[in-house]
């Protein structure tokens, strides 16, 4: 049986990765969690520190990624519409949350089939999401070459009339990027 929302939660982690599994009943559980995640992205750096969060979405098609950038964007004070860049690929938002400004860089990998167009779009948008001192939600990562070192991921699964979320933090002095979709904990 699975827990009814999406604040039921088990925890589950090695040394260098904490993971978070929860089943998200609907898209308005898949939309809280980007507000949570939004929040918690907030204060993300090493160090208490602020530095633009990357947020790597995973996921089959439908799985609810756009859905979660919804979340997100609300949390951030953004009013526009948000929808996926699958054509566009990136998008820019500007928003004003109870801190001051707001920003958030969306971008969509899913139809650039070469690793190489996909590292030098990823760096160009990383670029900018730093110069704004936005969040950058990546959906498709897995088209990268690479796993962004410090990036956190969230891999979505469809499961009956839910889905289920894998959420991987990086810990604080941890090598690398997060272990890829698929792996519950730990580097590969």
């Amino acid at each position: 049986m699975q827990p009814s929302t999406a604040l039921n939660q088990a925890f589950e982690g090695s040394r260098e990765w904490s993971v978070e599994r929860l089943w998200l009943a609907d898209a308005t559980d898949t939309a809280a969690l980007g507000q949570r995640l939004a929040q918690e992205l907030a204060g993300a750096g090493p160090g208490g520190l602020w530095q633009p969060p990357i947020l790597l979405l995973c996921g089959g098609l439908g799985a609810g990624k756009t859905c979660l950038v919804q979340g997100l964007a609300g949390e951030l004070g953004i009013n526009e519409t948000i929808t996926s860049p699958t054509f566009a690929l990136a998008q820019h938002y500007q928003g004003q949350g109870s801190a001051g400004p707001t920003a958030l860089v969306h971008l969509d990998l899913y139809r650039l089939e070469l690793a190489a167009a996909a590292d030098d779009l990823f760096a160009q948008e990383e670029e900018e999401a730093a110069a704004l001192g936005a969040l950058l939600a990546v959906e498709w990562p897995e088209r990268l070459g690479f796993w962004p070192q410090g990036a956190w991921q969230v891999e979505l699964q469809l499961e009956g009339e839910g889905r289920l979320a894998l959420i991987t933090r990086p810990q604080e002095g941890s090598p690398g990027g997060p272990p890829g979709p698929g792996v519950a904990a730990g580097p590969q």
